[in-house]
């Protein structure tokens, strides 16, 4: 085994050690292996050029990126398995900094196929489009479904005797969460326009292309 597969070995260690350690999270586009990130990552790998990547990064993490990229384009040198690992690395890499950049842990990456739910899927068709009919009856139907349910669990416990306390703290966390929600709902839609927290605010993002 040469001295340059020896020490990328050990750096495809690192993502498999941070994802023992890391929370799960909901499952995110940009972790599998048909989204936007890795196919960038693919592309760059196949030209040699990462800067189909780059716009998936931070600028103060592009100096990483590049880093990474160096590496596994020595080992792909090597072929084989050397090939396929220096990949996987390349991979994990770039979906783990993007996901950092937006606040999130990385838990790993997700098969091609990987169910979505019908919103991302819908927002990936609206962009293709231009149409956004599909993904508002998505999300307005999901919407509508969230408030009746949670309206009609807080309403039939809604009567209850001052002396049953139990009764009364039933309906108490059924009202908490239904007006939780309900904020929850109006603050995201009220949030329409505003620049995603992991949007540097100077323009180092290159125009056209925003932040997953």
């Amino acid at each position: 085994m040469t001295r340059t597969l020896k020490r990328f070995l050990g750096l495809v260690a690192l993502p498999a050690a941070m994802l023992a350690t890391s929370p799960t999270k909901a499952l995110a586009h940009c972790d599998t292996m048909d989204g936007p990130v890795v196919t960038a990552a693919q592309a760059a790998l196949a030209t040699g050029n990462p800067s189909h990547v780059l716009i998936w990064v931070r600028a103060q993490d592009e100096p990483d990126i590049r880093r990474a990229f160096a590496r596994t384009m020595q080992v792909r040198a090597l072929g084989g398995e050397a090939r396929e690992l220096a990949d996987l690395y390349f991979l994990e890499t770039v979906v783990r900094i993007h996901r950092l950049g937006e606040g999130e842990s990385y838990t790993g990456l997700k098969p091609s196929g990987t169910d979505l739910g019908p919103a991302v899927p819908a927002a990936d068709r609206a962009l293709e489009s231009g149409s956004s009919h599909e993904l508002e009856r998505v999300l307005g139907d999901a919407m509508r479904e969230g408030v009746r349910e949670r309206l009609a669990r807080a309403r039939a416990v809604r009567s209850f005797g001052v002396d049953e306390v139990e009764a009364g703290r039933a309906f108490v966390a059924a009202y908490v969460a239904y007006l939780h929600y309900v904020e929850g709902v109006h603050a995201a839609a009220a949030a329409a326009g505003r620049p995603h927290p992991a949007t540097p605010s100077t323009p180092s993002t290159p125009s056209g292309h925003d932040e997953h």
